[in-house]
């Protein structure tokens, strides 16, 4: 019997290990396609919400925030390109990117939630891959408004929504209820309100524990 499932998965656009904690969610809910029918809700995160608009070069960043050094900088991304091209996923980060802010992102993601069905989830998919495999910065408005239309959503709608700054106390509220209830690093993946899994783990980590939560009577819970 197929169990019906929420997933709120708490990430942000310029985190690269969420990229590879949703690919891997996503290959485990096929794998155990039949035993779950997941809704999965993103959930706003801002890794550097002060982040001014002109962004940060990321060695600059790395460095300034975790006392990192390039050669370690380096070691990293290289890690982490590894882990997300053996999902399919194109990294092509290097010693110039930047990070930038990212709430303007957020605040289009909680609008294309409610536009449709896969709305949400693909304007999702678009912000990693823009930013990540192409460099785009996710805060121009330009650059949102586009990714929103080839999203199948109205780009004018899109646009109205970051001209007008609508939903910024909705996001902010969400990002303070994740805060408040313990959460401090993303991914973060809450399953129906009570089993959380953190961080950017491989599909069989994902498979395994959704097969448990599977297997469990949710009337028990």
């Amino acid at each position: 019997m197929t169990r019906p499932t929420t997933i709120d998965f708490i990430s942000d656009v310029s985190c690269p290990w969420c990229v590879i904690g949703l690919l891997s969610l996503k290959e485990a809910l096929r794998r155990v396609d039949g035993l779950l029918e997941a809704q999965i809700r993103f959930q706003p995160f801002e890794l550097n919400p002060d982040m001014p608009p002109e962004g940060q070069n990321i060695l600059e960043h790395v460095a300034q925030k975790y006392g990192a050094a390039p050669e370690r900088s380096a070691a990293n991304r290289e890690a982490i390109r590894a882990s997300a091209e053996a999902l399919g996923f194109s990294m092509a980060m290097s010693d110039q990117s930047r990070i930038y802010n990212t709430f303007d992102a957020h605040r289009l993601l909680h609008w294309a939630a409610g536009e449709g069905e896969g709305r949400q989830a693909a304007l999702k998919q678009a912000l990693f891959e823009a930013y990540f495999s192409r460099g785009l910065d996710p805060s121009d408005p330009a650059v949102l408004a586009t990714l929103a239309a080839g999203a199948g959503l109205d780009r004018d709608a899109a646009a109205e929504v970051l001209a007008t700054g609508r939903y910024a106390d909705e996001v902010r509220a969400a990002e303070a209820r994740w805060r408040e209830e313990g959460i401090g690093a993303v991914p973060t993946v809450i399953i129906d309100d009570e089993y959380i899994i953190t961080g950017g783990h491989p599909p069989a980590a994902f498979e395994r524990a959704l097969r448990k939560i599977a297997a469990q009577d949710p009337g028990g819970r």
